[in-house]
């Protein structure tokens, strides 16, 4: 068996790499016999799907990590000390898997081990960005500042989502309704009033016979149709899940109309405020730009971030790595960067540019909302319209002939 490992050596240097092993005790030895500590150790392989449903019931989701940062933060600011405010949020945390976690991170932080290494264990949990704040805050002496910071960011993030997701709810309702009606329809009345227009020799519109023969076609084949959807959706899902499918999708979301503005806006708001954060918390910026891309929700930014990151590290000027990509990066990026790189306010200016960009963020979902639900209600309402006339011609038809 192949076990894949993050560690760090006894310097405190990361590593990241593969060891063979029987199984995971062994795996454990072999690494702890190099002098290594073991952040994290998952077996290479296809996980079972029984697993993968199971984890992700168990998820923690954004808003339980908001609240946890939240509490967390408020503690911290009360000056209450690190090990009695993680025994306090394990009692109050409701989410089972963070409960066991925050347990989990309280002994480790209890035996010896700093917070950041601590989370660095549940990397699905705690991303690197947040892991590398709470480091950056364990160099300078302000992690309350720093977690204040994280339940803000993490905050906004999931407002954002819910406005999104809480416009889409009712036309997303009546668009899946009209699509259980059609298949009734399609499935099972057509094909009973199909020969009464034959026999009559009623001419019925195109899109009636479409719906006709659709009709005989899924009663006919219905099964592979279910075979089919199948394959594909479980080619779909692991194709999307690699990393050349992820930066495939994200690619063309960025080229789809109305979204590809909103998206753009919303990429690079985030990474400069988490650039900026990283950069005034003293993390080098080449490894703050590798973090920051690995955080920002886009593997088409990802992708491009990394390679912004080799650039600089060979001497390359950020703001004009940044520049050669301006599909991603508007020019106000390059040039706000270019203005901080000179007068060595890098910080400051990616945060001028975080804050520029949340403002027309929010502003372009204001619009987005408001265009939304009228525009899926026009959509529902000509796929009904087109439903009900694919019938009542017909019959108005059969109707004329007697």
């Amino acid at each position: 068996m192949k076990f894949k490992y993050q560690a760090r050596t006894k310097g405190g240097e990361l590593q990241v790499g593969s060891v063979e092993a029987l199984n995971r005790n062994e795996a454990t030895s072999i690494l702890s016999s190099h002098e290594l500590f073991i952040l994290s150790l998952e077996e290479i392989g296809r996980r079972e799907i029984l697993g993968q449903l199971l984890d992700y019931f168990n998820r923690v989701k954004s808003k339980d990590l908001m609240i946890f940062t939240r509490q967390f933060a408020a503690l911290m600011s009360a000056r209450v000390s690190l090990g009695d405010a993680l025994k306090t949020l394990e009692n109050q945390t409701i989410n089972e898997t963070l409960r066991k976690i925050v347990g989990d991170v309280a002994a480790d932080v209890d035996a010896g081990l700093s917070l950041s290494q601590s989370l660095q264990k549940y990397n699905r949990v705690f991303s690197d960005f947040y892991v590398n704040m709470v480091r950056s805050a364990e160099v300078t002496g302000r992690l309350d500042e720093s977690i204040n910071f994280l339940a803000d960011y993490i905050e906004k993030q999931v407002n954002l989502t819910a406005r999104i997701k809480s416009a889409l709810i009712y036309p997303v309702i009546l668009l899946g309704l009209f699509f259980i009606v059609a298949g009734v329809m399609v499935v099972v009345v057509f094909p009973q009033i199909g020969p009464i227009f034959k026999e009559a020799g009623v001419e019925v519109p195109v899109f009636t016979r479409v719906l006709l023969k659709g009709g005989e076609f899924l009663s006919s084949w219905w099964w592979a149709i279910f075979i089919l959807f199948g394959i594909f959706g479980f080619w779909g899902i692991n194709y999307f899940r690699s990393n050349e499918g992820k930066v495939f999708r994200d690619e063309i979301v960025l080229r789809t109309p109305v979204i590809n503005k909103l998206l753009r806006q919303l990429y690079v708001a985030r990474l400069a405020e988490s650039l900026g954060v990283l950069i005034k918390g003293g993390i080098p910026i080449a490894q703050a730009i590798e973090i920051t891309g690995a955080t920002v929700g886009s593997a088409a930014y990802t992708e491009a971030l990394a390679k912004t990151a080799n650039e600089v590290r060979q001497g390359e000027l950020f703001s004009r790595s940044l520049a050669m990509r301006g599909e991603l990066f508007p020019p106000l990026v390059g040039q706000m960067v270019a203005i901080g790189e000179s007068t060595g306010r890098l910080d400051e200016m990616l945060g001028r540019v975080s804050s520029f960009y949340t403002r027309e963020v929010e502003t372009s979902v204001n619009q987005l909302v408001e265009l939304i639900q009228p525009l899926l209600l026009v959509v529902v309402g000509l796929l009904v319209g087109g439903l009900f006339a694919s019938i009542l011609i017909p019959i108005y038809n059969l109707a004329q002939t007697f």
